[in-house]
């Protein structure tokens, strides 16, 4: 799933007081890239990132072609539901996600107890996602986020998604030689890198938030985004329903939106 589709996602500009003017320049193929990371390094170090981290994170950083291509090839979101639901296994990942619903009861409750936010739309999105952690990408992604900080489509929104990830690496909840999807979406729910540092939940307390391996810490912060999205404790997540808006939060499709509330209603049994 395109992140960048997602209305809700993290605003231009989050980490915008940290760049100087004279920001690395932009380009739309390969050719300036080696110039511009060096560049950013500069830039990034003398914005108070560490000059360390800096270095550890760029270390295998290259212009990623998959981002680029993924980037300019966004068709699902053109589907009808049907043939959405089809092409995304609607109906296994409702399935599949009941049984998920009851082998992880303890989590969901906790959960619910902690965000007031049913299993249902949590597994909803976990499945369709990354087939409930099966699945979560293979780009590098501090590449893959390097390189649409570069490209001129989108530079200023991910190059706050960049800093964002120098920050996670920073404080040791980004492994330098993560992999994930094609737009540096990261772990079982696949939060850009920002909204893993404005939502991002520590739901197993063992003090770091891992979106990749703990999927306590994953389905907690996308209980968080919701609630950071204005879902509200015991309303309804149907279209129409004061909690349908949150689900507007993660992603901006129409047709995404509306797989993820029909998919969790059966979940959870309505």
């Amino acid at each position: 799933m395109l992140k960048i589709l997602r209305a809700g996602l993290v605003a231009t500009g989050i980490f915008a007081g940290a760049v100087p003017a004279m920001a690395a320049q932009c380009g739309n193929d390969g050719s300036g890239f080696a110039q511009w990371v060096q560049d950013f390094k500069r830039q990034a170090s003398a914005n108070g990132i560490s000059p360390s981290v800096v270095e550890k994170a760029f270390a295998n950083v290259s212009y990623n072609r998959e981002t680029i291509k993924a980037d300019r090839g966004q068709r699902s979101f053109k589907l009808s539901f049907d043939q959405f639901m089809q092409k995304r296994g609607g109906q296994a990942i409702i399935s599949r996600g009941k049984s998920m619903k009851k082998n992880n009861a303890a989590l969901f409750a906790a959960i619910e107890r902690r965000y007031g936010v049913p299993a249902g739309p949590l597994l909803a999105i976990w499945g369709m996602e990354t087939g409930f952690g099966s699945f979560m990408g293979n780009q590098h992604t501090l590449s893959a986020v390097a390189t649409l900080a570069y490209d001129c489509r989108r530079s200023a929104y991910f190059t706050d998604q960049l800093y964002a990830a120098l920050r996670l690496v920073g404080r040791g909840d980004l492994s330098p030689s993560a992999k994930g999807a094609a737009h540096g979406e990261i772990g079982q729910t696949q939060f850009l890198p920002a909204n893993v540092i404005r939502y991002g939940a520590d739901g197993d307390g063992d003090g770091h938030v891992d979106m990749v391996r703990s999927r306590a810490d994953a389905l907690a912060s996308t209980a968080n985004f919701l609630v950071g999205h204005g879902w509200r404790r015991g309303a309804g997540y149907q279209p129409g329903e004061a909690n349908y808006n949150a689900i507007q939060g993660w992603n901006a499709a129409s047709v995404y939106q509306q797989a993820i509330a029909y998919i969790g209603a059966r979940i959870d049994g309505e």
